[in-house]
């Protein structure tokens, strides 16, 4: 199943696993995310599923940073209920998701790098 999400999705989903965490620091980056997660054809022969599309969503919450804390740990969230409501369930091992945007964050995964890890965690 083919699921876009938007801004408002986002949000709702920092109010449900981030309630202590309200403030969103810089909406345009949950923008960017949205709106990233929705390309179909990132690179030429390369087709979008559900695990390139949550990875999208988590690389761009986790290299953007738009919330004033937790970033990492919303972007996993994300990705778990992104997964979830595509239809296809995760169960990322355990400090998987920490040691990815660990990865992010010093350059060494791009999104295609995310997608693949994701894929290994579906059950």
């Amino acid at each position: 199943m083919e699921l876009l999400v938007d801004i408002r999705w986002l949000l709702e989903r920092q109010a449900e696993v981030l309630p202590k965490y309200p403030d969103v620091h810089d909406f345009s980056g949950l923008v960017a995310a949205a709106a990233r997660h929705r390309v179909n054809t990132p690179r030429l022969g390369y087709a979008a599923d559900a695990a390139w599309r949550a990875a999208a969503l988590f690389h761009e919450i986790v290299a953007v940073r738009p919330l004033l804390a937790r970033n990492a740990l919303y972007a996993g969230l994300t990705v778990v209920a992104y997964m979830a409501a595509s239809g296809e369930a995760v169960e990322p091992p355990y400090g998987a998701l920490s040691d990815l945007a660990k990865e992010i964050r010093t350059g060494r995964a791009d999104v295609y790098a995310c997608a693949e890890e994701i894929r290994r965690w579906r059950i």
